[in-house]
């Protein structure tokens, strides 16, 4: 079906920019089309952070059980994904792929589009209206609760039950996205013009590149100072990363993950622990997405960011992408979370970043993927938990593992 979908995205957008270049009075008039996906997908945002952030929070227990390898799971979880999040922001801010001959759109003012004007963020105001924020916090505060009661295990079932049936509708309005394609390219190049493609594919290989050099440099030099190197390991799980690359989901090749980096060596415990774990809190690929995809709309409607504008969205992602894990349209829809948040960046030009959302979905996931099994292959050196197998093809501590 996401095979479907995307030729549908595919054939939306090429409709879209035939209709932009040939009648751009009528092409304009499909705004109302992407800016009704875009609105429908924010009806999710309190739930989707809600019952993830809730959910996760509730379930440490287990964590607390396997005590030190628990705690050093999620330090590196949140060490790896900050680390992948400024990266985005940096890299971002390096190749500015949102600019056009050094300039975004032709929009002189973007207020519009945002409930504040550019006076800055009213901080009181920020922190005691904003829906995500005081879901984000009655979350944590209701999982904690959770966490404490006697009945977990029935309220775990229950709010994975409810995950289940929010996700599910959102993989049916993700249905939609052809149409919302539609409306927010032609738009764009009916009123900005042809030239609005540029950015686009600017990001497109942005994003490809950096998440190309995080795995081979970053995840490369982590694997490297355990003595394993990144090109046996990106071999070994080949099969898994073609399964992701076909569903665009990294949830689609966990089962097999986890059999491939036992048989790798890595003991039941850590791999039960750290890869289902780093579902939700170790999402490299997605972490590098979102923040390079906020820094592209601020430059492609001419918002400049101050450092501690730029710090509140590290701080906003950091919480917001614990949710993004591996389901089709959660990560757009932490974005319209994030920019939400933030009320600063206009929400709405995520109808244009759609046109090309699908085509990175494939990057996000496998790097996901890569990141969870480096991850596990990480603690469970670290911790004395990885006996490899003495075979040739995956006794991971082999010579050209090893880094002199």
């Amino acid at each position: 079906m996401s095979r479907y979908l995307t030729i549908a995205v595919v054939l939306a957008l090429i409709a879209a920019v035939l209709l932009g270049y040939f009648a751009p009075a009528t092409a304009v008039h499909m705004e109302f089309l992407g800016t009704w996906f875009v609105k429908v997908i924010t009806w999710f945002i309190p739930f989707i952070i809600f019952l993830t952030i809730t959910h996760g929070i509730a379930g440490m227990s287990d964590l607390k059980k396997v005590g030190r390898i628990g705690v050093k799971a999620l330090v590196y979880f949140e060490v790896v994904t900050t680390l992948s999040l400024g990266i985005g922001i940096g890299m971002a801010f390096l190749i500015k792929p949102g600019l056009i001959d050094k300039k975004g759109l032709p929009i002189q003012d973007a207020s519009k589009y945002i409930k504040q004007g550019a006076h800055g963020i009213d901080w009181t105001k920020f922190f005691t209206t904003n829906l995500t924020l005081i879901v984000l916090v009655a979350a944590i505060i209701a999982g904690i609760v959770f966490n404490l009661m006697r009945q977990r295990e029935v309220v775990l079932g229950w709010l994975g039950k409810a995950s289940k049936w929010v996700f599910r509708a959102l993989q049916f309005v993700m249905f939609l996205a052809p149409v919302g394609a539609f409306g927010g390219m032609a738009f764009t190049i009916g009123k900005y013009g042809i030239r609005t493609l540029i950015p686009l594919g600017k990001l497109m290989l942005t994003v490809y590149a950096t998440m190309t050099l995080f795995v081979l440099i970053v995840l490369g030099l982590i694997l490297r100072y355990f003595k394993l190197n990144v090109f046996s390991y990106l071999k070994n799980i080949k099969e898994e990363i073609l399964i992701v690359f076909g569903t665009s989901s990294s949830e689609a090749a966990l089962p097999s993950l986890m059999a491939k980096l036992e048989s790798l060596g890595c003991s039941q415990p850590v791999v039960g622990l750290v890869v289902p774990t780093g579902y939700s809190f170790n999402l490299d690929g997605t972490s590098i997405y979102l923040s390079m995809s906020v820094i592209f709309l601020a430059q492609l409607y001419n918002v400049s960011l101050s450092t501690g504008e730029l710090l509140t969205i590290l701080g906003i992602l950091m919480v917001t992408s614990k949710g993004a894990a591996g389901v089709t349209g959660s990560g757009f829809t932490v974005l319209a979370a994030t920019l939400t948040s933030l009320q600063k960046i206009p929400v709405e030009g995520l109808a244009f970043l759609l046109a090309v959302d699908k085509f990175m979905s494939e990057a996000r996931a496998i790097t996901n993927i890569i990141g969870n099994g480096v991850a596990t292959l990480v603690i469970a050196k670290s911790e004395g938990e990885f006996n490899p197998a003495p075979t040739a093809d995956q006794k991971l501590t082999a010579s050209p593992m090893v880094g002199h």
